[in-house]
């Protein structure tokens, strides 16, 4: 953490889970200050009384509105932009909400950051952005392809920009862990939108060790993505029903507006040019410019035959390893 040491962190939507887990980490080190960015005043409040931490600042604000979040930006040596609307349901019947925020609202940041002067920036995407069929996902593929633009016009200038992209995080904000725990207290059945739909697995430990391994290794344009476990929306519940010492009763209801069958984190397209890195895939940014002669003279190496990295294909956890991680991690009590 010798990266942050003196330097002013600003988390943009930082009330939200993925902030507080930030805050959580870095309260602690030598860092000189972190600026939560967020419109909602109650949540901030909460904040502020549960740290109790002057390095902890506040500011009220919306990513949509560009003088608030240039305002906050002054000074600051590093982003991560977390702010969004991230339910799939409510970005189906209010899309031009998800445009303001996902779209506008991270176009207005990073320029807010370029103005500044900011070192690094990265941003905070999602597997619905792979492929996607919802409004949410075209809203963050959307902001993908804005921090690609600045990235591509920035070359060797600051601030670099990378982006994260992960699937559903366990036990943050609109996680289906608590409404399943909370139905087993009541006695009553699981929702099961569809039993054999898939869905990665990550903590928001996972989410905050993925944005800090593309702030450290990250160059202009890259896309991170971590690698993990799926799991069935069956074995999920099954597993909190046992944790819990219930009975498993299930009632099914079929798929949500928008939702996908499984989940994509890393497309056959961008899988072509990914490196490796073990457990973290690095897609480089397509630093081409518009001239396209070229390409028409000489070809392209054409594609090989590759898998999307989905939630289908990766490491399939079965009831006992669903239930060690849930167990692992205290997301069941």
């Amino acid at each position: 953490m010798h990266m942050f040491e003196g330097k002013i962190l600003l988390i943009t939507g930082g009330t939200g889970s993925f902030g507080n887990a930030v805050v959580e980490r870095f309260l602690n080190t030598d860092i000189r200050e972190i600026r939560i960015f967020s419109r909602d005043e109650k949540k901030q409040h909460d904040m502020r009384i549960h740290y109790k931490n002057d390095k902890l600042k506040f500011y009220i604000g919306d990513v949509r509105n560009f003088d608030s979040i240039n305002f906050a930006m002054k000074g600051a040596d590093y982003v991560f932009h977390a702010a969004a609307l991230k339910q799939v349901p409510s970005c189906e019947f209010y899309p031009m909400e998800a445009v303001q925020t996902n779209i506008e609202g991270t176009d207005n940041t990073l320029k807010a950051a370029m103005l500044n002067q900011v070192k690094n920036v990265v941003c905070l995407s999602t597997d619905k952005a792979a492929y996607p069929i919802n409004a949410m996902g075209i809203s963050k593929a959307m902001m993908e392809k804005i921090a690609t633009s600045k990235a591509r016009i920035l070359k060797e200038e600051k601030p670099t920009i990378c982006c994260t992209r992960y699937g559903n995080v366990m036990g943050s904000r609109g996680s289906v862990i608590p409404l399943f725990e909370e139905q087993i207290e009541l006695g009553r059945e699981l929702t099961i939108t569809d039993p054999n739909m898939t869905r990665f697995m990550m903590t928001l430990e996972d989410a905050v060790d993925l944005v800090l391994y593309a702030f450290e290794h990250g160059n202009q344009g890259d896309l991170f993505i971590q690698k993990a476990p799926a799991a069935t929306i069956e074995v999920l519940a099954k597993s909190i029903a046992e944790l819990k010492g219930k009975e498993y009763k299930a009632k099914i209801i079929g798929t949500r507006h928008g939702e996908k069958l499984y989940e994509t984190l890393l497309t056959r397209e961008e899988k072509v040019k990914a490196e490796d890195l073990g457990g973290y895939y690095r897609v480089p940014m397509d630093d081409r410019d518009l001239n396209y002669d070229k390409y028409f003279e000489q070809g392209v190496e054409l594609m090989p035959e590759l898998e999307s990295y989905t939630s289908h294909n990766t490491d399939r956890l079965d009831l006992e390893g669903m239930k060690n991680l849930l167990i692992r991690y205290g997301m069941v009590v």
